[in-house]
C-alpha cells in the first residue's frame, strides 16, 4: 500500500475528470474506468488536458467478475465510485437502468473489496437527492431519507450498502452527499448547462428564447472543482464515515437564471418562456444541507458560492 493509486468509476464525467486532475497534482497514479475505453469520448479530459495523464480501461462495473478482475489486476489504494446515471429527470424514463448503473456497481465494488480482501479505500457518491423534498431548515448526515425519484432511491440504497459493509465486514467504505454541482464540464442535458448556454446563444443574437420548466425549485449549487477535494479528504481521514458536501446556501433556479441573465446584461422577461411539459412527475421543491460536519472535522469549506458558478460557467462559454 506504499504506492498511490486510485481507480476512479467514471473518470470521464464532470466529478471524475476534475478529480483525476486533482489526484494527479497529488501524486497519485490514476486509472480511470469507462465501457469501452478505445471508445469512449475524452472530451472532459481533454478540456483539463489530461487526457494523457489518466489511463483508461474498459469495464462493465455491474459485471462482477469483471470487477473482481480488475481489483485483483491493479490492486488499488484509492477508489472513487463516481459511475451511474447522472440524470434524475432520465431516472422517471429509464428507473431500472437508473437502479441497475448505481446499486449493482456499487454492490460489486463493496463484495469485490470483501473477496480480494483488498484493503483500498472506497469513496461513494451519494446525493442530496436522497433526503427527498426538505420544508424546514437544513438536514444533516442523521436526517431520515425520503426519496422521490429513482434516481434518489437508487442513491439511497448504495448508500445503505456502504454503511453495511463499514460495519459488517470492517471494510473502509465512505459516503459524500453531494449537493448540486456545477462546471463547464456538466453535459448540456443538465438544466445549470442549459441556462448559461441559452443565455449565450441569446447574447450572441443566435437565440431570441429560453425555454425552462418549474423555476421554483430551491438547491444547494456548488462547484464541482472543490467538491473532488472534499472526496479525497473523506478518504484521507482516519476512520471511514458519510458527510454532507455542500455550501451550505440555497437558491430557487428562479435566482440562478436571473443572475445568469443578469451577468450578461439581457432582459429576463424578454426571452424566458415557461413549458409545463419540462415539469418532473415528483420534483423535489426544496434542499438544503449542513456541511457542518465536514466543516468541522475535516476543515473543508465550500470557497465558491453560486455567484461565482454563474460567473465561472459564463465566462468559459465566452472564451
Amino acid at each position: 500500500m506504499s504506492k498511490k493509486l486510485a481507480l476512479i468509476i467514471g473518470a470521464n464525467g464532470q466529478d471524475g475528470a476534475y478529480l483525476s486532475r486533482y489526484l494527479i497534482g497529488e501524486g497519485f497514479k490514476v486509472i480511470g474506468t469507462s465501457r469501452d475505453a478505445s471508445q469512449c469520448s475524452k472530451a472532459n479530459l481533454k478540456m483539463l488536458r489530461i487526457e494523457n495523464d489518466v489511463e483508461l480501461i474498459s469495464l462493465s462495473p455491474v459485471d462482477y467478475r469483471s470487477v473482481i478482475d480488475l481489483i485483483t489486476r491493479i490492486a488499488p489504494t484509492h477508489i472513487y465510485n463516481l459511475s451511474g446515471m447522472t440524470s434524475v429527470g432520465l431516472s422517471y424514463e429509464l428507473p431500472l437502468e437508473c437502479l441497475s448503473s448505481i446499486v449493482n456497481t456499487c454492490f460489486n465494488f463493496l463484495e469485490a473489496l470483501r473477496f480480494t480482501q483488498c484493503r483500498a479505500k472506497f469513496f461513494n457518491a451519494a446525493s442530496s437527492e436522497c433526503f427527498g423534498s426538505i420544508n424546514i431548515g437544513s438536514v444533516t448526515e442523521s436526517s431520515v431519507f425520503k426519496p422521490k425519484s429513482p434516481y434518489g432511491v437508487s442513491k439511497a440504497t448504495a448508500y445503505w450498502l456502504v454503511n453495511s459493509y463499514r460495519e459488517s465486514y470492517g471494510i473502509f467504505c465512505s459516503n459524500g452527499i453531494l449537493g448540486n454541482h456545477e462546471s463547464p464540464l456538466r453535459a448540456e442535458r443538465f438544466v445549470t448547462k442549459k441556462i448559461i448556454s441559452g443565455a449565450k446563444d441569446i447574447y450572441a443574437g443566435r437565440s431570441n428564447e429560453l425555454v425552462l420548466g418549474n423555476l421554483d425549485i430551491i438547491r444547494d449549487w456548488g462547484w464541482a472543482d472543490e467538491y473532488v477535494k472534499a472526496m479525497h479528504l473523506i478518504l484521507c481521514a482516519d476512520e471511514p464515515n458519510d458527510y454532507i458536501i455542500s455550501t451550505g446556501s440555497s437558491y430557487s433556479l428562479s435566482d440562478f437564471v436571473k443572475k445568469t441573465f443578469n451577468y450578461l446584461e439581457l432582459n429576463l422577461d424578454k426571452y424566458l418562456k415557461i413549458d409545463k411539459t419540462f415539469f418532473r412527475p415528483s420534483d423535489i421543491r426544496r434542499s438544503s444541507l449542513s456541511p457542518k460536519k465536514i466543516n468541522d472535522e475535516l476543515g473543508w469549506k465550500a470557497k465558491y458560492s453560486l455567484d461565482n458558478v454563474v460567473e465561472f460557467m459564463i465566462e468559459d462559454k465566452l472564451n
